[in-house]
């Protein structure tokens, strides 16, 4: 009956010796009737297994046991043996061609004394139980046992023993039954986890109730479901009836002991000492010493590990430890390499099509990552194209030591010279000019809600313009201003604060990202300005095919350098249109949708629709810029393209067609902002 693995059922009530195997004995009075002697022959034929009336779980069958006596009203021996069957197994065998049957003339059931149930019901379920035995039927001992155990199967009883009395009508064969307890409470021990909510909703309906083993089974199987469902190491042990129906319920929970670490060499797979320090690998652990260890936390902290970037594999075993109620936990890692120098190369997001070469960059850079053994990250970086050079030095802590919070900090120094083009254009007679920024800053990084991380920093710039010489400038080809301040570089102190929402982080989950900047004026020259910009992204699977909505806009307020202006147009942008060629303004709104789909293997297709405006912002730019250029200040491009994963990462190709009846390619790595 039992379908619950390492389940034992007992009963303080039932006391049944378990003893070895042995051929039953026994010395019959001359006085009985051929009838009985006929029986008490078959008798002999069995073998008595004495065991104990216990639930065991698979693999082991459910063993039951029952008496067979015989009795005669004046004078009777009594032949007792025992029966065993297993779980489920009612079908009826082929009696043997030795087993001689009996003739029975009539079959009751009774209690223990002999006497007619007081429940009724009872009664009739255990009549209900029975298949072979029947009034007027010839039966055999091995029949009898398995009726007996279709009785203990309906899982109402806890005793049975069939008495078979000689009458003057005939052999009656009388069913001596003993009900289970009344349920009357519960007592669950070494639940720690489990919720009381769950154990009463599991047991509400039998208060008052005959206990069914039957029903019992399927609460221990809810039971346990409700642990292998959350991946915890927990199950119920033992079930026990007390006297007055109390069920006292056992419930073992695996405790986790100990956590350790364990570093294994890249080659041996040996064990090996390693260069991080074991507290930084053990406090990005959700599980804690004392806690039901939970095979998904587990699998959730590897994957934790893993993603600092300085584990090249990861896996945690379980050791039992001398209380079978606790577990260690082992943590096997494979250090990746911790530094080097890497090179490669880009494209400028200025890239034109009239100067295509002129967005190829290279790059150069060292990094580390894992200064101190502590998960900290140093990197220094050179990219160099024809226009742009960035050089950066940037170190993050992503985990500030003894924060509870999970806060990182980021330290941030760097030299930059980008083209001027997104706002400005290009000059006449091939000039040029470019930006140049020399920016240093800290950034403090936390998570505050699931999925949503926050940042605050502090930053400070010094950025101006400058001719395809080098040399400072202060205004373009059309007098437009190139600086705030008049001087040929403003300076500005940034209060940052940004909040991100990323969904699962895949390309098309949902994404919302909030950007604000404050200009201090701590000297009277640096820039005091507001600066807000957001963006939201949502994706629809439909069928194979992938809708991707996406919108971003932003606002300046007070006084900031022209060239930090929103410029609107390009491939991040409304394609169809250069770089920056929609507007720039103080304001500006872009929309985009796109519809991408599986076309051959890692090749896809899409088709897409921008719009961008800058809200009729462009005058209020200090020099109006976009003005002197004629830019439209908004516009629209639609068109298709392909979709190439790569080892770069994803290739774009686009073609695009602009409400300007001009037609454009654009090439990206990379997904869309």
């Amino acid at each position: 009956m039992s379908k619950n693995e390492d389940v034992r059922f007992t009963s303080s009530s039932l006391k049944i010796p378990l003893s070895p195997p042995s051929f039953f004995s026994q010395t019959l009075g001359s006085h009985l009737t051929e009838a009985t002697k006929s029986v008490i022959h078959l008798v002999n034929s069995f073998r008595n297994f004495r065991k104990p009336l216990n639930f065991l779980a698979r693999p082991s069958p459910l063993l039951c046991s029952a008496s067979l006596s015989l009795s005669q009203p004046a004078e009777s021996t009594q032949l007792e043996v025992a029966a065993t069957q297993p779980k489920g197994q009612t079908v009826a065998r082929h009696p043997r061609e030795d087993e001689e049957r009996v003739l029975i003339s009539e079959v009751l059931v009774r209690n223990k004394d002999g006497e007619e149930l007081e429940r009724k019901d009872l009664e009739a379920e255990a009549v209900a139980a029975l298949k072979a035995c029947r009034p007027n039927s010839a039966l055999t001992v091995r029949e009898v046992q398995e009726d007996v155990h279709r009785i203990i199967d309906s899982g109402l009883f806890w005793s049975c023993m069939p008495v078979a009395v000689d009458t003057r009508d005939g052999i009656r064969l009388v069913f001596q039954v003993e009900p289970n307890q009344e349920f009357q409470g519960l007592v669950c021990e070494g639940a720690n986890v489990l919720p009381s909510k769950f154990l009463e909703d599991a047991f509400r309906d039998g208060y008052g109730k005959v206990v069914n083993i039957r029903r019992l089974d399927d609460v221990i199987t809810s039971i346990n479901d409700w642990y292998n469902e959350r991946g915890l190491f927990g199950m119920v042990s033992g079930v026990e009836i007390l006297s007055g129906g109390i069920i006292r319920l056992k419930v073992s929970e695996a405790e986790v002991n100990d956590i350790s670490v364990r570093f294994l060499d890249r080659k041996t797979g040996e064990p090996t000492i390693g260069k991080t320090k074991p507290e930084t690998i053990l406090r990005q652990l959700t599980t804690k010493k004392g806690q039901v260890y939970s095979l998904i936390q587990g699998k959730r902290d590897a994957e934790t590990v893993l993603t600092m970037g300085i584990m090249e594999d990861v896996s945690i075993i379980h050791q039992s430890v001398g209380d079978r109620d606790k577990i260690d936990l082992v943590m096997n890692v494979v250090e990746r390499v911790s530094g080097g120098f890497s090179a490669g190369g880009g494209i400028s997001r200025g890239i034109t099509t009239s100067r295509p070469l002129s967005g190829l960059i290279g790059s150069f850079a060292y990094s580390h990552r894992n200064v101190f053994g502590r998960n900290q990250k140093l990197n220094v970086s050179l990219e160099r194209g024809q226009v742009d050079s960035i050089f950066r030095i940037n170190y993050t802590d992503p985990w500030i030591e003894g924060d509870d919070k999970r806060t990182s900090r980021s330290i941030m120094i760097q030299n930059s010279r980008t083209p001027g083009i997104l706002v400005h254009g290009g000059q006449p007679a091939n000039s040029s000019l470019t930006i140049g920024r020399v920016t240093a800053g800290i950034e403090f990084s936390r998570p505050f809600r699931p999925n949503w991380s926050g940042t605050v920093g502090l930053i400070f710039q010094h950025a101006g313009a400058h001719d395809e010489h080098g040399k400072p400038i202060i205004k373009d080809f059309y007098s437009s201003p190139l600086t705030a301040s008049g001087n040929t570089h403003d300076d500005a102190l940034l209060a940052k604060f940004e909040s991100v929402y990323t969904g699962s982080g895949d390309h098309g989950s949902s994404m919302f990202v909030f950007n604000m900047e404050q200009g201090l004026p701590v000297l009277p020259e640096w820039l005091f300005f507001n600066r807000v910009n957001a963006r939201a992204r949502k994706g629809v699977e439909i069928g194979p095919a992938c809708l991707l909505l996406s919108l971003s806009g932003g606002h300046v307020v007070g006084n900031f350098s022209p060239h930090e202006a929103f410029a609107i147009g390009g491939t991040n942008s409304v394609r169809g249109y250069e770089e920056g060629a929609v507007g720039s303004g103080r304001s500006h709104v872009v929309g985009s949708g796109e519809i991408s789909f599986p076309l051959y293997g890692p090749l896809g297709g899409a088709l897409f629709a921008d719009y961008g405006t800058d809200l009729g912002s462009g005058p209020t730019v200090p020099g109006d810029p976009a003005g002197a250029r004629l830019k439209p200040g908004s516009g629209y491009g639609y068109g298709f393209g392909i979709r190439l994963d790569s080892p770069l990462g994803p290739l774009r190709l686009e073609y695009a067609f602009n409400d300007q009846q001009a037609q454009r390619f654009h090439f990206g790595v990379g997904h869309r902002n």
